[in-house]
């Protein structure tokens, strides 16, 4: 009917058996899968989906339905295995790390991936060796710091500031198009786009390698060149080529709005919870959050868990490709210890201090170990420290005194620590149960005996006079409320009625206000509302003329066949439709060759006349004609002797065919009939296209500056004398009949925004007619 790509479904019963497990109406789920609605002003307008716009909406479905119910088990579990107390736990908690990924196609997939490892691998950096040397270098212990290599550069490059990769793939996905015509070459377009703008302004990061020559390098002259639609990253664990194709399309996953209107009108209690914005009653304007910038905060947020916690890491090293046990690549194996950081830590820890305090928790803990500061010590801590080694068994030198803390270089004099610590406590535990024991169970026995006397007496005297009262004062609040209630709603109903009686909104059907509403109100302000509206819409229409009225419908009738789909329809949107241009009705000529052809009674009511160029069939060069729309035919006149050439019913045309650019040429598809109903729809009439002549001429082919009215124009003539709309194709490719052979017309654009007329050129090559712009 409007020309665009139509699918259905193949298997009707998996439609059903989805819609049963979904609980889901199959009518909303059918039209939600193979069409479209927009809403422009107060009209919904559906377009159909071709089958790869509707494959593209049934897997965005399915992966926002698995991911959300995902996300809903991983939440109810954490929440199920939660701590309920208030006050203070410990938690353990294990993390396993993504692998690094490196093959021979990397995508947005392995993209964020190995961005987790780079944050994961600088939280290593930063906990183990940058933060331990740090401290050595502030409590002023002696130390030789040991190098290691920080990757907070490359982790910049991928997220942070205004050039960051993640920054610009949001920006390109802005322009990114949502389920159109067309979309998988705009799609590839702004992918190139996307590296384009990270060659120009990375190229000079050292961790960045751009493709092609785009860096200015001599790509013939480099052992491993960038590939073309490629950027490379130097990573921690070595570089890695990356393809931006599909990389917008992943990072920007939407589901469409009447999908998850369908989602959430489902009877299923899940899917109510799993698609909130089906709600229609919520208004939601600002655009969802991209993969890449969900996965950022993810990763940000789990880098803070772990910056409040004390990690533990363990390094898992593959010692072969082959997955074969008691095999070490020696070379694989060398790698990874590098590009992991082992080697660092070895000698960190070889050479660090395992274990450090401060000085007022360390004597805190072990203070119980000598007799100089037990049970407490009033001095400075550092010196309650200095005693409480002095006295335990300890080398000297499995110790250093920092500026707050101490230092205590292996473990195992932690142990012997806390083995002799447990000891203490074990023995003064005993001794403090003995004393306290005795006390206790001396004083319970008189407090039971004492309390419960009086307990009992004034408990008994109170519940008995406490009731009777509470009873009465409930019984009184409950009349009061009761009452209060009442007058208030009654009240608060009637001022809303005059307050609504004396400010009734603007008479127009475009205002939206209307007075605020209480609550107990919102079902009669709402059918108030609706019944207001309607009343003002029915005075509109009885001012509204039947001239406006047909203008109206035509202007309606051109966006419905042109919006989003001809480039130069909004330019004729504030245009009025004139229909006869050069006053043909007033023409007394018309008139005298109406009567001398017997048309006056079919052709007397002119739709549309101007004079237009008609396109040769055999050159393509333009001759001016005069071209007439009457109410039941199509009429090509000599436009100075005004002889009819053609006249072409209305019932003959079935197809219009258009280009989606800015030029102004129009093939009307016209139908050769049998010769039988032709002599007989147009017997005795001068100057009418035969069946014969319509086989031998053809379509026909017209340039003019009001293209959009005059096939708006014919659209309506067609549709009122056959009852049915011809179809309107809008392509830059389509076959057009010449009579004995078929040309296919061609549309090509030279990147212009707009075409003067006139700067459009026809060229002929056999049975392909070329239109250059």
């Amino acid at each position: 009917m409007d020309g665009t790509e139509g699918c259905s479904i193949a298997n009707e019963y998996e439609l059903y058996d989805v819609s049963e497990l979904l609980k889901a109406d199959v009518c909303s789920l059918r039209s939600a899968l193979l069409a479209k609605s927009a809403e422009v002003s107060e009209e919904t307008l559906v377009s159909d989906l071709s089958s790869e716009e509707a494959e593209a909406a049934r897997d965005a479905l399915c992966r926002t339905m698995y991911s959300r119910l995902f996300t809903l088990l991983v939440t109810r579990i954490n929440e199920s295995i939660k701590v309920k107390t208030h006050r203070k736990h410990k938690v353990l908690g294990i993390l396993d790390i993504y692998g690094f990924e490196a093959f021979q196609q990397n995508g947005f997939e392995q993209f964020i991936i190995n961005f987790a490892n780079e944050k994961l691998q600088q939280v290593f950096i930063d906990s183990l060796l940058k933060q331990e040397q740090e401290e050595y270098l502030a409590e002023g212990v002696e130390w030789t710091q040991v190098g290691f290599f920080s990757n907070a550069v490359i982790c910049h490059l991928i997220e942070q500031g205004s050039h960051g990769i993640f920054t610009q793939l949001d920006e390109a996905s802005v322009r990114l198009p949502t389920r159109q015509n067309g979309a998988n070459s705009s799609n590839s377009l702004l992918d190139e786009d996307f590296l384009e703008h990270l060659n120009s302004s990375l190229s000079s990061h050292p961790h960045f390698e751009p493709s092609g020559t785009a860096s200015g390098r001599d790509v013939a002259k480099e052992a491993n060149p960038v590939p073309a639609h490629s950027f490379r990253i130097k990573h921690y664990a070595g570089s890695v080529t990356y393809t931006v194709t599909g990389f917008l399309e992943k990072n920007t996953d939407l589901l469409d709005k009447d999908l998850s209107s369908v989602m959430f009108q489902s009877n299923h209690p899940f899917l109510r919870t799993l698609f909130p914005e089906g709600n229609l009653k919520r208004t939601i304007r600002r655009r969802p959050a991209t993969v890449g910038t969900q996965f950022k905060i993810s990763i940000g947020a789990l880098i803070n868990n772990l910056g409040t916690k004390t990690p533990h890491f363990v390094r898992c090293v593959k010692p072969n490709e082959n997955r074969l046990s008691r095999v070490f690549d020696m070379t694989l194996v060398q790698h990874q210890i590098r590009y992991l950081g082992l080697v660092e830590l070895a000698r960190l820890r070889r050479n660090g201090f395992a274990f450090r305090e401060q000085y007022g928790t360390f004597l805190h803990r072990f203070k119980m170990l000598c007799p100089h500061t037990w049970p407490s010590w009033h001095g400075p801590a550092v010196e309650g420290v200095t005693y409480l080694l002095r006295e335990l068994p300890i080398s000297a030198k499995e110790y250093a005194f920092g500026r707050s803390k101490i230092f205590i270089r292996s473990l195992a004099v932690v142990d012997q620590l806390e083995d002799w610590r447990r000891d203490r406590l074990e023995e003064l535990a005993t001794l403090i149960q003995k004393i306290w024991r005795g006390w206790r169970a001396r004083q319970n026995w008189v407090k039971l005996r004492d309390s419960q006397i009086v307990i009992c007496t004034y408990w008994k005297r109170w519940k008995d006079k406490s009731h009777i009262t509470e009873l009465k004062q409930r019984r009184k609040q409950e009349w009061a409320v009761v009452i209060i209630q009442k007058h208030y709603r009654r009240w608060q109903i009637s001022r809303w009625l005059f307050a609504l009686a004396h400010n009734l909104p603007s008479e127009s059907p475009a205002c939206r206000e209307w007075p605020r509403t209480p609550a107990i109100l919102k079902e009669t302000s709402f059918l108030l509302r609706k019944l207001y509206h309607k009343w003002r819409c029915e005075r509109f229409r009885v001012r509204f003329d039947q001239t406006s009225r047909n203008r109206m419908r035509e202007k309606v009738t051109a966006s419905l066949i042109f919006k989003d789909r001809k480039s130069s329809y909004p330019r004729s949107v504030c245009v009025p439709f004139r229909g006869d241009h050069i006053g043909l009705r007033r023409n007394p000529l018309w008139k005298e060759v109406l009567t001398k052809n017997s048309l006056h009674r079919m052709d007397r009511y002119v739709v549309f006349a101007d004079i237009v160029n008609k396109i040769n069939r055999s050159n393509g060069k333009f001759v001016p004609i005069l071209f007439v729309i009457s109410t039941s035919s199509m009429l090509i006149l000599d436009q100075r002797t005004m002889q009819i050439k053609y006249r072409v019913p209305a019932g003959e045309i079935f197809k219009l065919s258009l280009s989606p650019y800015f030029d102004d040429i129009a093939v009307f598809h016209v139908r050769a009939s049998s010769p039988t109903r032709e002599l007989r729809s147009q017997a005795n009439i001068p100057g009418c296209l035969s069946s014969e002549a319509v086989k031998r001429k053809g379509d026909f082919v017209f340039q003019t500056g009001h293209v959009i009215e005059i096939v708006t124009k014919l659209f309506l003539v067609v549709q009122n004398a056959t009852g049915k709309p011809p179809a309107v194709n809008i392509s830059t490719q389509f076959d057009a009949n010449f009579g004995t052979h078929t040309v296919t017309f061609q549309f090509k654009t030279g990147g212009q925004a707009e075409v003067a007329p006139g700067h459009v050129k026809l060229v002929k090559r056999g049975n392909k007619m070329e239109v250059l712009l």
